[in-house]
């Protein structure tokens, strides 16, 4: 067998040719990898040499690729980039043989998004711990973030300057109403909304206050007849007759049979997001956790 023949390309020469590729040029290609322009010029005669075929056309104005130089940097880039990916694998399992993720959340992301996420979590990565805590609002689990008490948080975006977030859904805020509840019209009107009596959760509930100042925008005012903490009970009440409500879609899952649900005559959305505190030093574990939120993609609510 000849020796030519013998001789493998490596993935050496594989990241200089996509380099070379990329800047049409040898030496601003050698700047970037921090090589000689020599040793990059080597390389690529030594891989034409050994493929058999002419790479780049050389000239004045630099390095352009041939039609089969093209076609080979596409493959070229490929390898490169797999290559990467299982650095990072290996990297990141050499993190993730233990340690926990500490997550903040609100009841309805709890409740409805985060158990299939931790246990697709678990099941890929059985040793690292992981702990959740439930917050009556957003700005206690921003607080959490910043006081070190969690290291991963789902609030609502906008979020604060100190914070990375990334969207995860959009539960859009509706009415419910009684079994007997009769609409003037299939589109729920701001004057029904106002004259029937409210069940809300209190009135300093940071959440609620976005409904408030929704409605108001349209010279609605709410008649709020009663104030209670829990999601759950407030659609149950709704559910017994005892007035009406506005809710997240989320929150007020599972929502029984008979309740009439019905949009803001002006749609309202609160968007979710998850976050982590800004200029922090995260372990393997959270962008682990991160990688498979960003993979379940939750539904936005309808």
């Amino acid at each position: 067998m000849k020796e030519s023949h013998q001789r493998q390309m490596k993935l050496s020469q594989l990241r200089i040719l996509v380099a070379v590729a990329d800047r049409e040029n040898f030496s601003e290609a050698a700047l970037q990898l921090e090589m000689s322009q020599s040793a990059v010029s080597h390389a690529i005669a030594t891989l034409e040499e050994h493929l058999g075929v002419v790479l780049f056309l050389r000239g004045r104005h630099g390095a352009r690729l041939t039609s089969v130089g093209q076609r080979i940097a596409e493959h070229a880039r490929e390898i490169v980039h797999r290559s990467e990916e299982i650095t990072k694998e290996a990297e990141l399992a050499k993190g993730l043989e233990g340690g926990q993720v500490r997550i903040a959340s609100f009841r309805s992301v709890a409740t409805h998004i985060l158990p299939l996420v931790i246990t697709q979590f678990h099941q890929r990565f059985p040793a690292i711990a992981v702990s959740l805590t439930e917050h009556d609002d957003y700005p206690r689990v921003e607080q959490a973030l910043r006081e070190g008490r969690a290291d991963i948080g789902f609030t609502f975006l906008p979020a604060s300057e100190d914070m990375e977030t990334c969207e995860v859904l959009r539960d859009e805020f509706v009415a419910l109403f009684p079994p007997t509840f009769q609409a003037q019209a299939e589109q729920l009107s701001w004057a029904e909304l106002s004259t029937f009596p409210l069940i809300m959760p209190p009135v300093d509930n940071v959440m609620m206050q976005m409904v408030y100042a929704h409605a108001k925008q349209f010279d609605c005012f709410l008649k709020v007849t009663y104030e209670v903490e829990t999601d759950a009970t407030i659609v149950n009440l709704v559910a017994q007759g005892l007035g009406a409500t506005v809710l997240p879609r989320l929150a007020a899952e599972p929502i029984p049979t008979g309740i009439q649900v019905y949009s803001l005559p002006v749609p309202l959305m609160r968007i979710i997001g998850v976050a982590v505190l800004s200029n922090e030093l995260h372990t393997p574990a959270v962008f682990a956790f991160l990688d498979i939120l960003k993979r379940q993609k939750p539904k936005p609510c309808t």
